[in-house]
């Protein structure tokens, strides 16, 4: 399987970038999303032990692990677009980077340009959700039982929104600075 991996064309298909502070922001949150993952996981493999052998199932596992799974992927979305590993249909865009090379660094600008309005929107969307929230006390779970106040997690969509707008104008100026230093 591992033979299958061009890895001559994987290095060759992003540009290098530098330890800059975007780049260092962006990693620091996946690393933290990576770290919860990591935790969620050994939650639930307690829980599935504590279910299955000693018949004590930990309390609020599955409203952790659903609410958790949105936090871990806005937490790693920066990451993910900055390093340029955000799904695409990268067949269609070579073969027009193949037929009109400045056509397609064009479209792949607009392309993140288009991305970073869209990670503002969900974050500008989110907002408000966050605050009324918090001025609501809402929680998630079972009241007497098992509660978790939830504007932490829409704080996250607020903060992946962020970043996702952020990491997308980076690689936006990166692309036009690629596009002029080859055609400038």
């Amino acid at each position: 399987m591992a033979d299958d991996i061009d890895m001559a064309a994987l290095e060759s298909a992003a540009p290098r970038q530098s330890f800059g502070p975007i780049r260092m922001l962006l990693d620091g949150l996946a690393a933290i999303g990576t770290i919860w993952t990591f935790g969620l996981m050994l939650l639930i493999c307690a829980d599935v032990i504590g279910r299955s052998f000693l018949n004590a199932p930990i309390t609020g596992v599955a409203e952790i692990a659903a609410h958790s799974v949105v936090g871990i992927v806005f937490l790693q979305i920066g990451a993910t677009i900055y390093h340029r590993r955000m799904t695409r249909a990268d067949f269609l865009i070579q073969r027009v980077l193949n037929w009109a090379p400045r056509f397609g660094r064009g479209l792949e600008a607009l392309f993140f340009l288009i991305g970073a309005t869209v990670m503002f929107f969900i974050a500008q969307a989110a907002w408000p959700g966050m605050w009324n929230s918090i001025n609501l006390r809402e929680f998630f779970g079972v009241q007497g039982l098992f509660t978790v106040p939830t504007w932490p997690f829409r704080g996250l969509i607020v903060l992946g929104g962020v970043a996702g707008g952020i990491a997308y104008l980076a690689v936006f100026v990166a692309e036009l600075r690629g596009m002029l230093t080859r055609h400038g």
